[in-house]
């Protein structure tokens, strides 16, 4: 079975990908239509979480946040198919990087680094960097249910020296690569949601006490990484500019969390900023009443 899924959807993606632009866009405003103003997808869900955290907006402003969360919602849905077949001129005119140098200069200090990110603008297209770098790149991800299309979307990160690890390989892989004396550069999503049972780590965000992953602040540690946070600005549509900047060289300087802290507090200061650019449709904030005594 999913051997002929991929073989029934993937011609539809790759006819979409092929769309020149202006297409492209026209197709992501027909999405947007059937997936919030017919289907609603999770529409409750990102009303929930929009009051949650802004609890002074207007129900007129959260919905006006809310339309605009859809369309970029759409444009994301279409970037990434438009993955497949789009060139590398055309995907380092539309992903800029403001400040790359500073990627570089780690790099002339031999230092392997831990980027972090959140599901924040777009990220979809974070792996052109490895076109301005040398350190080879890796990501953490999840596996895909269907094994052919998560070799698909493998494939399409390895065009530009970038890799696709599971969470449970990070630690022996990257362990491996420092033995070897290999450069690497480290993509961590690291906003989601842990099991709140397995979590060892409870703070607020976005004035909210949640658990919070620290994977990407333990690994640097062990591996003495640095580590750097990046942020998106959406210029126009389809067009986004990157800026990097340094939490820390040394992070084992820090006490445990405060690296964790200094990220989420910046994904903050993104929100607040534009907040329709935020995924909305994750239940991030839905373990906020199992907070245990010791975080309280």
């Amino acid at each position: 079975m999913q051997l002929i899924a991929y073989i029934l959807i993937y011609p539809i993606l790759w006819l979409i990908s092929i769309l020149p632009f202006r297409l492209l866009y026209a197709f992501s405003d027909f999405l947007y239509l059937f997936i919030y103003k017919i289907f609603g997808y999770r529409k409750s869900t990102v009303k929930t979480n929009l009051r949650l955290v802004f609890p002074n907006k207007s129900e007129t402003e959260i919905s006006t946040i809310t339309g605009k969360f859809y369309h970029h919602l759409c444009d994301m849905i279409v970037e990434s198919i438009k993955s497949l077949t789009i060139s590398k001129s055309a995907m380092q005119e539309r992903y800029k990087f403001t400040n790359v140098e500073l990627i570089n200069d780690l790099e002339k200090k031999q230092r392997s680094i831990i980027l972090m990110c959140a599901h924040y603008g777009s990220w979809e297209w974070i792996f052109i960097l490895q076109t301005y770098v040398k350190h080879k790149g890796y990501a953490v991800y999840k596996r895909l249910a269907n094994k052919y299309f998560d070799r698909l979307v493998k494939r399409i990160r390895a065009k530009y020296n970038s890799h696709l690890i599971t969470t449970k390989e990070t630690l022996s892989v990257l362990g491996e690569l420092k033995k070897k004396g290999e450069l690497t550069i480290n993509g961590f999503v690291s906003d989601q949601s842990p099991k709140a049972r397995k979590a060892f780590y409870w703070n607020e965000f976005m004035g909210i006490k949640v658990p919070m992953y620290t994977g990407a602040e333990m690994l640097a540690k062990k591996l003495d990484m640095a580590v750097v946070f990046f942020s998106v600005k959406r210029i126009k549509r389809g067009y986004y500019e990157t800026t990097f900047k340094t939490i820390t060289e040394t992070p084992n300087d820090f006490d445990n969390y405060e690296i964790t802290d200094i990220f989420f507090k910046l994904v903050e200061d993104q929100i607040l900023e534009d907040p329709q650019y935020y995924l909305w449709t994750h239940k991030r904030w839905k373990h906020k009443d199992r907070v245990p005594e010791k975080f309280k």
